[in-house]
């Protein structure tokens, strides 16, 4: 997919059951209209990803696992595997901070998801991001690079074209701290720089690199104008169908003028 293309991806995290996402999906197939220049994806619960993919327009929307498991197959008692997700979902949100600081998945765990998604032909959406503690002693830099180094470690050039980075301060994620775009800026100017360091020039500049956290409706248009954001990463937002509908709305190429 093209930088000129953004990327909007809601994540409804544990919220919805299997019918109150069929009513949601319905009710934004309503009023989310097709851009060329925007793809809307949508992270529905586990439990709800196939029933969507029976009854989503892939051309209207994308569907994206928020986890997965990186065996292909094997006594895994719970888990489900990028293998058996190929062809329903089309982009995985991998190492998201309520992962990597809730259920304490590290960086080989991240490394690993990546690796499985890329082999199963899905997007991976690797996120990466510093805790207030990390940002407060001045360690964002420091951390971006581990967690980048950590992921995509094995990535080669030609599968890094697969692969999309969610930058996503956990301290600005559900707190109302909102980060500010220059903030922002910064971080994504450190992840293009370890990119051209592990990849080279070409590869910094064609990555697609996101923003996440507390994103709202009315913020949005300030982190899309962000110079080197190519979408947005949208949690509680994304459950409610006007204030997404903003979202995608501004992601559209008329209405972005890029902040240097």
């Amino acid at each position: 997919m093209s930088r000129d293309k953004k990327l909007i991806i809601g994540n409804w995290k544990m919220n919805l059951n299997t019918h109150e996402a069929s009513l949601y999906l319905h009710k934004l197939s309503q009023i989310v209209a097709v851009r060329r220049d925007v793809e809307v994806v949508l992270a529905p619960t586990l439990l709800a990803v196939q029933s969507l993919s029976l009854q989503i327009d892939r051309r209207q929307f994308k569907l994206a696992v928020q986890n997965l498991y990186w065996r292909d197959h094997g006594a895994y008692t719970g888990e489900v595997s990028a293998t058996q997700l190929r062809g329903i979902v089309d982009y995985a949100l991998i190492g998201h901070s309520e992962r990597r600081h809730l259920f304490n998945e590290s960086d080989k765990d991240t490394r690993n998801k990546v690796q499985a998604a890329i082999r199963n032909h899905i997007y991976p959406v690797l996120c990466i991001g510093e805790t207030a503690s990390e940002r407060a002693a001045g360690e964002t830099h420091d951390v971006l690079h581990d967690q980048l180094v950590g992921g995509l470690a094995n990535v080669t050039s030609e599968d890094l074209e697969s692969v999309i980075i969610a930058y996503e301060p956990v301290w600005a994620i559900g707190t109302g701290d909102n980060a500010l775009p220059g903030d922002v800026a910064k971080a994504i100017t450190a992840i293009r720089s370890q990119i051209k360091h592990l990849y080279g020039p070409a590869a910094a500049k064609s990555i697609r690199v996101l923003y996440g956290g507390s994103v709202k409706a009315d913020s949005a248009a300030d982190y899309l104008a962000t110079e080197g954001v190519d979408g947005l990463l949208v949690g509680g937002a994304s459950l409610d169908a006007h204030a997404f509908v903003e979202i995608i709305k501004k992601a559209h190429n008329d209405s972005i003028v890029v902040k240097k």
